[in-house]
């Protein structure tokens, strides 16, 4: 397993992702990854729902039913697409975020604990030799999926993470130079 540092700066998100998929012991490690993410007033609003195997099929089912929900004239070859979107790897895990409404914690901060939880775990993966795709798109808006999946009506899906082997060599995208992106504050501006 590599070095954490290492995993950071080379994790890349994977074009496709074959089997197979992560067993039950590496699953746990990542979310045990995911969970050590920091989390203001521990409210440890991540919920992880992994979906494999033949609950890929119904999933998918689930987002074309929601597709053609929310648009009824989508052409049949888009309702498709959709259906497939569940099988571009052999495990889905998707990270929401069960909100805790009307506390002191800000739910954008119980949001935010939910995408570092997320991104604690695709790069635990990629240091164990998966790749991970992180992704999001409509469905991770919808509440017809979001019921689908035993989420309420007010808990966010933080992504759809894709997680296999990938079929190629991972090449991270370009990155700005850490110096562009650092600016040192020394006074208020006036």
């Amino acid at each position: 397993m590599m070095d954490a540092l290492t995993a950071l700066t080379s994790r890349a998100s994977a074009k496709a992702l074959l089997d197979p998929a992560p067993d039950d012991a590496a699953l746990k490690r990542m979310i045990e990854a995911a969970v050590a993410a920091p989390d203001h007033g521990r409210l440890r609003p991540w919920h992880f729902i992994a979906v494999r195997g033949e609950a890929r099929h119904r999933l998918g089912d689930v987002l074309a039913r929601a597709l053609r929900t929310r648009e009824p004239d989508a052409p049949e070859a888009l309702i498709e697409k959709e259906r497939g979107k569940p099988l571009r790897a052999p495990l889905i895990v998707v990270a929401a975020a069960k909100l805790v409404p009307q506390h002191k914690i800000p739910t954008v901060e119980q949001i935010v604990a939910v995408g570092a939880a997320a991104e604690n775990l695709i790069v635990a993966a990629h240091a164990m030799g998966y790749g991970a795709m992180w992704r999001t798109g409509a469905p991770a808006y919808d509440v017809n999926v979001k019921r689908a999946l035993g989420l309420g009506v007010d808990d966010r899906i933080v992504g759809f993470l894709y997680i296999g082997r990938p079929d190629a060599a991972l090449v991270p995208a370009s990155r700005p130079a850490p110096e562009t992106c650092l600016i040192e504050w020394t006074e208020a501006a006036v």
